[in-house]
């Protein structure tokens, strides 16, 4: 077992929002919510200075537009975040050949690994550094965490939060475990909570006290055992380098429940062809087709179907999907669909007979009308040269002939406004124009840091 130090966690601080924030002068400082703005919109990240009126991550939108009604509401801009991620990973992996990526925001990383820490003294020096050059390259803030096991670690990053650094002595762990929640281990979500609370425990300390034939009793064997490990402040589950992708998927939630049984079956046509786009731009194919259907009553529902060999055969797909909609009830309306594909591969098993079938399908379907929806629309707008309406979301890019670059503040009604401003310019001018204005277009992100020579 491990007694130094040397496992490092780190967490950008509020992620999406920070970076709304470096990118856009005018909100530095004030309530930043990124997410979904529609009705049935979520929080993906909110800034600090949102959290103080009680904004957390996964609230829904609308209990947060109640709670802070005059913060800056913002659709994410996940390629502009992963341009960022990307950045901070490679800082991670000039430490040490282990590094564990969580999600774009959050990775572990082994220091022992590759050289860079040995006693705590160095893994306190690789933490600050790692902290000073994320500030340099990217202009954010990251909060590290220091400890002998991964679970230490993530609870050291989530104490030295925001933008701090905190290591866990070799033999305090017990002693700091102690009176935390029962929630704070891995593994101990809310049904596991209530099943400790009925047998009397709550806290960490409670588990090591109750001892491991209790807690195998309240939880069965695996689980018990495990948990009783960590109680004890034992976890020796290592830094794994990669993550095999285990599946790929796609899903729409809809602002209007479906009730058209063709729409529905439309969309879930559409979601396959984007879940196929996916597959083949990672050059993967797989042999199970998973279709996701939540109902008007939040019930959710999910049906599969194995194939002999992996695809990445449009029309294989779309058939297997279409399939798997006719097993499932959607009379009282649908709220949210999702294809998705699993038991990857990297290669495809082929199927002249499906070839066939998919080129007769496309100039069955040549002269339809498409339809997609806004995150669709997001996602393609690139390949499309000349879109007939262009969509103007809160946050995202601009460029106008005359004044430059600027960021959406909204739209509706057939306006758009905007704000024009740089991350190293002062607070931006607003104005506002028609929606078709011929001088403004979608930009690309710009930098957060100037580039140097």
């Amino acid at each position: 077992m491990r007694t130094t130090p040397t496992i490092l966690h780190l967490d950008m601080d509020a992620f999406f929002a920070s970076a709304e924030q470096a990118s856009k002068p005018s909100l530095r400082g004030k309530a930043v919510i990124v997410g979904g703005l529609g009705p049935r919109g979520v929080v993906a990240t909110c800034s600090y200075e949102a959290r103080v009126f009680g904004v957390h991550s996964a609230m829904p939108m609308a209990q947060a537009r109640r709670l802070a009604p005059n913060a800056a509401y913002l659709v994410p801009r996940f390629r502009f975040y992963r341009e960022i991620s990307e950045q901070v990973m490679g800082l991670l992996r000039e430490l040490s050949p282990l590094v564990e990526p969580l999600s774009l925001d959050e990775a572990f990383v082994d220091l022992e690994a590759g050289g860079a820490a040995w006693d705590e003294a160095s893994a306190r020096l690789a933490g600050a550094k790692l902290r000073a050059d994320i500030r340099v390259v990217t202009g954010l803030t990251g909060s590290v965490g220091l400890a002998a096991s991964k679970m230490l670690a993530k609870i050291a990053s989530e104490q030295a939060k925001p933008d701090g650094l905190v290591v866990i002595e070799p033999g305090t762990e017990r002693e700091l475990l102690a009176p935390m929640s029962v929630r704070t281990l891995p593994g101990v979500g809310p049904a596991t909570g209530d099943h400790l609370r009925r047998g009397g425990i709550t806290t960490v300390g409670e588990i090591a006290e109750a001892g491991e034939d209790e807690v195998v009793r309240l939880l069965g064997k695996a689980h018990g055992i495990a948990l009783y490990a960590m109680a004890l402040a034992h976890d020796e589950r290592p830094v794994v380098a990669e993550r095999d992708t285990k599946s790929v998927s796609v899903e729409d939630t809809y602002d209007v429940d479906i009730h058209d049984r063709v729409r529905v079956r439309m969309e879930v046509q559409r979601l396959a062809d984007r879940c196929v786009r996916r597959l083949r731009g990672a050059h993967l194919s797989g042999r199970t087709i998973v279709l996701k259907v939540r109902r008007y009553d939040f019930s959710t529902l999910t049906r599969s179907e194995t194939l002999r060999g992996p695809t990445d055969d449009l029309s294989v797909v779309r058939e297997a999907a279409a399939r798997l909609l006719e097993s499932v009830d959607t009379t009282g309306g649908v709220r949210l669909l999702g294809v998705g594909v699993s038991g990857l591969a990297d290669y495809t098993q082929e199927d002249l007979f499906a070839q066939v079938q998919a080129q007769a399908e496309a100039r069955a379907h040549a002269d339809e009308p498409e339809h997609q929806t806004q995150d669709e629309a997001e996602e393609s707008a690139e390949e499309q040269e000349a879109p007939a309406v262009r969509r103007w979301s809160a946050g995202h890019d601009v460029r106008h002939a005359e004044f430059g670059h600027g960021w959406v503040q909204g739209s509706g009604i057939g306006r758009v406004t905007v704000r024009f401003e740089t991350p190293d310019s002062e607070p931006g001018r607003v104005r506002t124009f028609r929606v078709d204005d011929p001088e403004l277009e979608p930009a690309d992100p710009l930098p957060l840091v100037s580039r140097r020579p």
